[in-house]
């Protein structure tokens, strides 16, 4: 299979891989309502332009549908997709 040639290399911290943990800004269903704000998901399919990242609960679009199978694509330069941020755990 053939690459699509760059001008210039994508950013090592925006490459995703398949089976990668990510986390994406979009709306999603959150205890009784709906909410806009980061998920975590996994990365299912991958080109040079979009990653498809899957969920465990429902996504919506902005315009309010459903998104079938909980699969949204997203540029892979979007500022809406990421890495998982470490957590800090509080001390108990």
């Amino acid at each position: 299979m053939a690459t699509i040639p760059f001008s210039a290399p994508p950013a090592d911290d925006m490459i995703f891989e398949i089976g990668d943990h990510v986390e994406v800004l979009c709306d999603h269903d959150f205890e009784d309502g709906r909410v806009r704000d980061w998920l975590d998901g996994v990365v299912v399919k991958r080109g040079h332009k979009k990653v498809a990242v899957q969920f465990h609960k429902n996504v919506y679009l902005t315009d309010g549908w459903m998104v079938p199978d909980r699969v949204l694509w997203c540029a892979v330069t979007s500022q809406n997709i990421r890495k998982p941020v470490e957590k800090r755990r509080t001390k108990s």
